[in-house]
């Protein structure tokens, strides 16, 4: 017997919204990466403690010519995002790029897991 697949809208999906009203709810869990930072040599220890002043950074590994190696453990990508970007602005920041970027797998609100 062939059953009828209901189609999902796209736009609906993507902004949590399904057909029938019901709301996405995203799982727990979280992003981790890592950054690498190219600063000034000379200003490093300003930078490393403007970027571990910063609640969700942690700071793995130094290089005396200037390169951090920053862990990032956030709530979500937009976080992320605008962590990197906070980072990358900061005075005697040459460069901060993404090399590394996970999702962790939470459990649902109602305990089952992902």
């Amino acid at each position: 017997m062939l059953r009828s697949i209901e189609t999902i809208d796209r736009r609906a999906l993507l902004t949590g919204r399904l057909r029938s009203g019901d709301r996405v709810v995203a799982p727990q869990g979280g992003e981790i990466a890592s950054i690498i930072v190219q600063a000034r040599p000379e200003r490093l220890v300003e930078v490393e403690t403007e970027i571990l002043a910063l609640a969700c950074c942690e700071i793995c590994g130094r290089d005396s010519r200037g390169k951090l190696v920053v862990v990032v453990d956030v709530p979500d990508a937009g976080a992320l995002g605008a962590t990197l970007n906070r980072i990358a602005l900061l005075p005697n920041v040459y460069s901060a790029s993404l090399v590394f970027h996970a999702v962790e797998v939470g459990s649902m609100p109602d305990g089952r897991s992902i």
